[in-house]
């Protein structure tokens, strides 16, 4: 596939195929957009746009693939491709900015974002599926007013757009999903922020079994994201607009450290509780800076959102739903290792 110009592109209000469905995607070079962009491909149903800043970050074999059209360009400045709008079926919006000038993140996370949905025909668009982020949600799975408050720029983008999504004519076809803790990444696809530190934190996992904390916490691998998603394109609301929070069932972190240490094979002889008000002591004898999210989520501690659904929750295998699961799929060995069948080794 090479990037093409909109000039290329057939804006008619009817495919050559009229049972094919036009799918516009922002984010598809990214860690989620990968795996769900891999399930999009394994059907002949979508002819897809992608919307991509730096088509050399695509590592998926779609070069000449017929039913990919790559649009070079951000969603900074999505104009040369708003003829294209009206003609979509399905759009999945994952990108996002991160971080960086204030403006900037706000013009990428909250305008761009609503302009790309404001230019689709609520006539013809099926559904819209828009990536938020788990974070600006309280435990009922209801808006946290302290996302948009005290959140960094990321969060509170994100919290201004969800609130400003009823304006749109699209409204009643947008699925809003919010995904948790993300891991995921292999050789064929980019890792996500968190997946890229995993081996590192396994190194702490000696120190971290003494200790104990009043904290929770949902997480989900990419390619249960993609799988729920690509079950979503499938099966459009019926019923307007609907939300889903994107995430295996919460553990508390101490839950977590005992899984952890029962696949490295580490004892916990005892464990030391972690209180916030020593946290706090601490903060405030090596003063100790911190951003006002930052010492939000310290206290607030128990990130776990009612209602999380994942592959398991639409009768769908899922992927990864254990933290063993997860620490196997990124090829971190455990205390068992796989000899050869039906042999084990362990390993000190």
């Amino acid at each position: 596939t090479i990037p093409i110009e909109l000039s290329d592109l057939d804006t008619s209000p009817l495919t050559s195929n009229p049972s094919t469905l036009r799918v516009f995607m922002t984010g598809a070079s990214g860690c989620i957009g990968h795996y769900i962009l891999e399930l999009l491909l394994e059907s002949d149903r979508y002819e897809l746009f992608l919307l991509l800043r730096s088509p050399e970050k695509l590592r998926l074999p779609v070069h000449n693939h017929p039913r990919v059209h790559i649009l070079r360009g951000g969603l900074e400045n999505v104009d040369p491709f708003i003829d294209l709008l009206p003609t979509i079926d399905i759009a999945i919006l994952t990108a996002a900015a991160w971080g960086g000038d204030p403006g900037y993140v706000d013009a990428i996370n909250v305008d761009a974002n609503l302009k790309v949905m404001a230019h689709l025909d609520p006539q013809r668009c099926q559904q819209v599926i828009y990536f938020s982020t788990a974070s600006i949600l309280n435990q009922q799975s209801a808006p946290l007013p302290e996302a948009g408050n005290l959140g960094t720029e990321y969060i509170r983008s994100k919290y201004e757009c969800h609130h400003r999504l009823p304006e749109l004519a699209v409204y009643d076809k947008v699925t809003t999903v919010f995904p948790t803790l993300v891991f995921g990444g292999d050789k064929d696809k980019p890792y996500s922020f968190i997946s890229a530190g995993l081996k590192d934190v396994t190194r702490w996992v000696g120190l971290i079994r003494f200790f104990r904390a009043d904290a929770g916490f949902h997480f989900a691998h990419a390619q249960d994201i993609a799988t729920v998603v690509n079950y979503l394109v499938q099966h459009p609301s019926s019923e307007g607009y609907r939300e889903y929070v994107l995430g295996n069932p919460p553990l508390s972190v101490n839950q977590a450290v005992e899984q952890i240490c029962d696949y490295f094979g580490q004892r916990i002889w005892f464990r030391i509780p972690l209180s916030m008000w020593l946290a706090d002591v601490l903060i405030k004898v090596f003063r100790v800076q911190m951003a006002p999210w930052d010492y939000f989520c310290l206290h607030y501690r128990h990130f776990v959102y009612a209602g999380a659904v994942s592959p398991a929750s639409f009768g769908m295998e899922p992927y990864c739903s254990t933290l063993a699961d997860l620490m196997r799929v990124h090829g971190i060995p455990g205390a068992r290792t796989r000899v050869r069948k039906g042999e084990f080794k362990i390993q000190n």
